[in-house]
């Protein structure tokens, strides 16, 4: 069972077969997580609207990493996105919404769905494994995922709440620490799609070593 906001989602059945898409580069929502938003478009008001109104659920995704665009210009869509509920909303006064999305599962794109609401909408098929909060959070290698954090905080002279950290249970812990991560579109889109939260933890581990090395050799180069 995921719970977000008031509402638990325990069964794929729970979930619409068609969402609402916010196509964002560099946006990483996982399941449990929860994402700030300024929304200012107005076709991303009209579905901020729409969402709120319905199932208060819109699937965050981001562009293709190669860049390719459809013949109307707009961007073609990775094929893993989350599905985010509205958990906050706030008008500013100045025609902007804040909004608070909380991830609830992620989801494959089927087909994208014609239409004239503006914004764009896609048929769906969630991932019924995420809706187990805990599968597989055993499996996770703590101490070693927390050993990295350290370093690359410490690295970059950085530092964090470790009371808070220390409470964490895995499954919030890998993917609180994989949504904070500041990597590029293709590392969250690898973090998104890794097929479990060993998995996740393993390729956030693999990223951050990966990141260390190369400021070691940034700054090694540097000395020369």
């Amino acid at each position: 069972m995921v719970q977000a906001g008031n509402v638990s989602y325990r069964k794929v059945s729970d979930l619409p077969e068609t969402a609402p898409i916010f196509p964002l580069t560099g946006a990483l929502l996982l399941p449990g997580g929860r994402m700030p938003l300024n929304i200012f478009e107005p076709r991303y008001l009209s579905m901020t609207d729409d969402a709120f109104n319905g199932k208060r659920l819109i699937g965050m995704v981001q562009p293709r990493l190669d860049g390719a665009k459809r013949e109307d210009g707009e961007p073609e869509l990775c094929a893993v996105g989350c599905l985010g509920r509205l958990t906050s909303f706030t008008e500013t006064g100045d025609g902007r919404y804040l909004v608070v999305l909380q991830g609830v599962c992620r989801f494959r794109i089927d087909e994208e769905i014609a239409g004239r609401s503006g914004y764009r909408q896609c048929r769906i098929r969630p991932f019924a494994a995420d809706l187990d909060e805990a599968a597989g959070a055993e499996e996770v290698d703590r101490p070693a995922l927390l050993k990295t954090f350290r370093t690359y905080l410490k690295a970059n002279d950085l530092d964090a709440d470790w009371e808070s950290v220390s409470r964490a249970e895995n499954a919030t812990l890998v993917n609180a620490l994989s949504m904070m991560a500041p990597y590029g579109a293709a590392e969250k889109q690898a973090l998104l799609e890794a097929p479990d939260l060993k998995t996740r933890a393993e390729t956030l581990i693999a990223i951050t070593e990966i990141s260390l090395a190369r400021e070691h050799d940034d700054e090694g180069t540097s000395l020369q």
